[in-house]
């Protein structure tokens, strides 16, 4: 049984993902590491900084000492420091965002997402821009954010927050393909389903397929 631990910055991301797993990849045990801090600092900062960065790395040695087959992620707001997490890691550490990107690359050209949190956006899109260089060099990505979707979130509204997203997605006209941009947003996909006919992508569904695919290849 794989042992899979999970690193929160938000209380929101956790369901999503438990149930991503039980859809997905039942058979591994999955335990979680919750930092709550880290959201609120990382609010506060346009940058990603070098302490921020470190606690990210210490998260990562702690989920190893663990005896973690594999790591994840689970917030779309430390990119930078999650990459520099995995050079030095002996077990797969994933990004939040790297599965759905891929996917998305592999499956349009022009790619909508809708956020909620805007200090995630610029190192979101720059990951998606990097991975592009390598699947898709033409792809492009328009971001919508909704912040109000964000304060809903923190107020524990969840259909507000889901109403929110879900509204923005017809904001979209050209693109091929829509992403829910952080673990939370996956709430709002059978709302956000209605608003438009084009296929939405979430993060956890497919973080946890290429987690699952990437142990598979170890064996």
């Amino acid at each position: 049984m794989p042992k899979i631990i999970l690193i929160h910055a938000v209380t929101a991301a956790m369901d999503p993902v438990k149930q991503a797993f039980k859809q997905n990849w039942a058979e591994a045990k999955v335990l979680n590491i919750l930092d709550e801090t880290l959201s609120d600092d990382r609010a506060k900062s346009k940058q990603l900084t070098p302490q921020l960065t470190q606690r990210i790395l210490d998260l990562t040695q702690y989920a190893i000492s663990k005896e973690a087959d594999g790591i994840l992620f689970t917030c779309s707001a430390f990119g930078d420091a999650i990459e520099q997490a995995t050079k030095n890691s002996p077990v797969p550490v994933l990004k939040p965002n790297e599965a759905m990107f891929r996917l998305a690359l592999e499956k349009g050209t022009k790619i909508g997402m809708i956020a909620s949190f805007q200090p995630a956006v610029a190192g979101m899109e720059e990951e998606f821009y990097e991975l592009a260089k390598e699947i898709n060099p033409q792809a492009t990505i328009r971001t919508v954010c909704v912040t109000e979707a964000k304060e809903a979130l923190n107020q524990g509204d969840i259909r507000l927050h889901d109403k929110l997203m879900a509204e923005a997605a017809k904001q979209f006209t050209d693109e091929d393909i829509l992403l829910l941009a952080h673990f939370s947003s996956s709430t709002a996909l059978s709302l956000a389903s209605t608003m438009t006919t084009k296929p939405i992508l979430t993060s956890p569904q497919s973080a946890v397929e290429l987690l699952k695919n990437k142990l598979a290849n170890l064996k």
